[in-house]
């Protein structure tokens, strides 16, 4: 208790996808609202220098827990991949940097697994994260996140910044975006699924060959890793944070399926892209530095992603 207690926290990406279940685990772990400042967008620009001051003056942060990113799957990251290259390194970049500048004890950055090279051996381990370009359709966005990894080890190296840097692999969950024409593969399928249903229709159509696979960490065991090495991890080195599982493209399609009552036919456009061949995660070190372990089945996760859509669907009619 007396970490979360006592502690004063900026947690950019508060209100997200992957902030709201953090913030919610850290006020069940002590921290008093009052206490965690989630900064807004509309008021603090933080690609802007002066913004990201202001904010860290308004906040008085012990702690700044950076979460807040311009993401998406792989249609988005082809169309804007020069916003999702600068947004994402002027955020990182200043915010790391003002946060030394102004006294912050802690800086906790959030990367992204598509800063591994596109042909990394799987499972995924740290130390193959320099060895090679990353897959095209999101290299923009995964080197930005990557610089953070360097600024953080060069800080740490020249001013003893305690500034450490996480990878996540693939997320899903509730509060997801289930937007097609941004999402990611888990809530793009599941709405396919669902709004194939409500028409009576007998196909969807699904991204690629199928052949690709991926690794998901339920967002709750997501956020329970970043807070686990929030308190108890100080180091140079980047870490995984994964459930150590691989699953195909075209397995995961048909699980999905299966768990929203979809019983028609998948059909795939081998026209678009299939993203990054493999992923899977070394989760090892997250074990052994602070014993991080995910804990949610996969399929019960994705029956809980399906409920929380249905319900918001059911809640706009």
């Amino acid at each position: 208790m007396g970490f979360w207690d006592e502690k004063r926290f900026v947690v950019t990406g508060g209100a997200g996808f992957v902030g709201s279940h953090l913030v919610e685990q850290m006020r069940a772990l002590g921290a008093p609202a009052a206490h965690i400042f989630v900064p807004r967008s509309a008021e603090y620009d933080l690609t802007q220098v002066g913004a990201i001051r202001r904010m860290l003056d308004d906040a008085q942060p012990d702690i700044v827990i950076h979460l807040a990113a311009l993401a998406g799957g792989i249609g988005v990251n082809r169309a804007r991949p020069a916003e999702f290259f600068y947004h994402n390194l002027m955020m990182g970049v200043q915010l790391l940097h003002e946060s030394w500048a102004a006294g912050v004890a802690k800086f906790v950055g959030v990367g992204t697994i598509c800063s591994y090279p596109k042909y990394t051996p799987v499972p995924f381990r740290e130390e193959d994260l320099w060895n090679g370009y990353p897959e095209e359709t999101n290299a923009p966005y995964g080197l930005a996140k990557k610089m953070l990894l360097v600024q953080s080890q060069a800080y740490r190296q020249q001013y003893g910044f305690n500034a450490i840097h996480l990878l996540p692999v693939n997320l899903y969950g509730p509060r997801d975006k289930f937007d097609l024409a941004t999402s990611h593969v888990i809530p793009a399928l599941i709405r396919k699924c669902l709004e194939a249903q409500a028409r009576g229709a007998s196909e969807i159509v699904a991204w690629g060959t199928g052949r690709a696979t991926r690794e998901f960490l339920y967002v709750e065991d997501l956020a329970r890793g970043v807070l686990l090495a929030t308190e108890r991890y100080d180091g140079a080195e980047p870490v995984n944070l994964g459930a150590g599982m691989e699953i195909s493209i075209k397995d995961l399609a048909e699980l999905i399926a299966k768990v929203t009552g979809f019983t028609g036919r998948i059909v795939w456009d081998t026209s678009k892209p299939d993203g990054q061949p493999r992923r899977m995660l070394d989760v090892t070190r997250a074990r052994e530095l602070f014993g991080f372990e995910a804990r949610t089945d996969f399929e019960e996760g994705l029956r809980r992603t399906v409920a929380w859509y249905r319900e918001q669907a059911l809640a706009r009619e």
